[in-house]
């Protein structure tokens, strides 16, 4: 194709006459001003003229009312300071205020950061959450430098008090470093070196391309290179490896452990004033130690007023400490720890029993409210989701919420506007349920608020909702499922018939012979 020169400047026209046309629509929009000094705050009316303007834009979407949100954006303004005359711009944008651009650019998440090169609005390189301004001044620099910039003199880094990452490496132009560069790209608050001196190898006992974890001038661990290693293995063997064996939660240490590419978790919820915390402690951090790669290991002090939230969600009040829950981020069913005793054994028993799939989930449910079904929104609790929601006779439409989130609040008005719209269909249940509150025994995929619907059927089948958050398009969903059912139904009720059918007539076989044995 490349090779066609008349397609080429027929699609560089058809680009020029695109391009044109989207400009023409935002020219009066982007007559809104944009600060030179420090971080730009950008709006709809301005993001397209900043794109135009800055070779490389590094834009913080946040929250205003998010702690990790204010975090990030008081390290923007130090790494603006430090960019200051660079051809990089820092920029910012409120997405509680500028809801249509968020949409407009596929923005989903808070806290997420985008960097927009040469005016490419479709494509943006993920930044990772940064820890300071530190962090993104290395990983701007590491994203446009090469592996050569790693190379470093080993007697200050391994004496550093933080994790340092050195890979020792035969030649320097292989795949092995290439892929440890793209590594440290992804790791910008993590010190990474690279080396060939021999001496330095052969004083830990190891042959070439091997990545070594340092910290206090002590190994902590190694990781041979392979040809089937990955960077993504090599990531993972890093941020396990950089947090303790079991990993208080903290301010500091949230975003360490929520962003960890190790999904399954297993938090001890704890009071460090008791009695017997140490002996607890160390049980779970003995634990840990043989779960390394394949479970994170997270405790939570129960008197910290700051872990409320966390508590909140996971339903534990602070004298039912000490415990332990287990939970993979990719879905929100939680195991509970069916043992007082904490010992080393329970602990690891009850860990592999969660990863071999036979750990039972602990469903967790609030009381009935009363009149809970008198409502056109239905507000249901563990104890009912299952007996309402499988009702093979009923429709039911449920919105999986958490009362903390604004995301989810922002969805109340649309979920009553959708119940009045069915108010006179009895085939049809419109509910939801507080997911902080009650266990889902069902995996979730996906973030909350979401909208699930359980169709008439008696099969337990669940269809998530990814379409627009508009009543019409609910409905138009609602219809089409509907339909669909009804068909699986015939031929539900039809397998059900034979299979009754088969029954009766193996139970009448087996009288028969009965009698004439008799």
């Amino acid at each position: 194709m490349r090779k066609l020169l008349l397609l080429l400047g027929l699609t560089a026209f058809c680009l020029c006459v695109f391009v044109a046309a989207d400009e023409q629509p935002n020219r009066q929009a982007d007559k809104s001003s944009l600060k030179e000094d420090g971080v730009l705050q950008l709006k709809k009316g301005n993001f397209n003229k900043a794109l135009r303007k800055y070779k490389q834009l590094l834009v913080h979407f946040y929250a205003p009312l998010s702690g990790e949100g204010h975090r990030i954006s008081a390290a923007f303004e130090g790494a603006a300071a430090e960019l200051k005359g660079s051809e990089v711009k820092l920029a910012v944008v409120d997405v509680a205020k500028e809801k249509e651009l968020a949409k407009e650019l596929n923005v989903t998440g808070f806290a997420t950061i985008l960097l927009y090169i040469s005016g490419d609005k479709l494509n943006p390189v993920p930044c990772p959450v940064p820890q300071s301004s530190a962090s993104i001044l290395t990983w701007l620099k590491r994203r446009s430098g090469s592996a050569d910039d790693l190379i470093a003199d080993l007697s200050q880094s391994e004496a550093s008090e933080e994790l340092t990452v050195v890979g020792f490496f035969k030649e320097l132009n292989s795949e092995y470093v290439q892929m440890f560069y793209a590594a440290a790209t992804d790791l910008p608050d993590i010190n990474f070196a690279v080396t060939q001196n021999n001496d330095v190898i052969s004083k830990y006992g190891f042959t070439h391309d091997v990545v070594l974890l340092f910290k206090k001038s002590k190994l902590i661990q190694a990781y041979k290179m392979m040809p089937e290693t990955s960077k993504e293995m090599l990531i993972i063997f890093i941020t396990v490896y950089q947090m303790e064996p079991a990993t208080e939660y903290t301010g500091q240490t949230s975003t360490q452990i929520l962003s960890s590419p190790v999904l399954n978790h297993a938090l001890l919820f704890v009071n460090t004033s008791s009695a017997d915390f140490k002996e607890i402690h160390s049980a779970f951090n003995s634990a840990a130690e043989a779960f390394r790669l394949k479970m994170l290991f997270v405790w939570v002090n129960v008197d910290e007023p700051r872990n409320g939230r966390l508590m909140e969600y996971f339903r534990v009040r602070e004298f039912e400490a000490p415990l332990i829950r287990m939970v993979n981020l990719t879905d929100h069913v939680t195991y509970h720890l069916p043992s007082d005793t904490l010992d080393v054994q329970t602990i690891k028993t009850f860990c592999q029993s969660y990863l071999d799939g036979k750990a039972k989930p602990k469903m967790q449910s609030e009381p009935i409210p009363e009149g809970w079904d008198t409502q056109p929104v239905k507000e249901l609790v563990g104890m009912t989701l299952e007996k309402v929601g499988f009702n093979p006779d009923n429709t039911v439409f449920v919105m999986f919420y958490l009362p903390y989130s604004p995301e989810s609040h922002a969805l109340f008005p649309l979920w009553e506007e959708l119940a009045e719209a069915l108010k006179e269909r009895e085939d049809v249940v419109v509910a939801r349920i507080d997911a902080s509150a009650n266990d889902i025994h069902m995996s979730m995929q996906g973030a909350y608020p979401s909208l699930c619907l359980f169709p008439a059927l008696h099969a337990e089948r669940v269809v998530v909702y990814n379409g627009k958050r508009k009543v019409k398009d609910l409905l138009k969903f609602l219809d089409k499922e509907m339909k669909k059912a009804k068909k699986d139904r015939v031929k539900e009720d039809e397998d059900r018939r034979k299979y009754i059918e088969a029954a009766k007539a193996e139970e009448a076989k087996q009288a028969n012979q009965t009698k004439d044995e008799l």
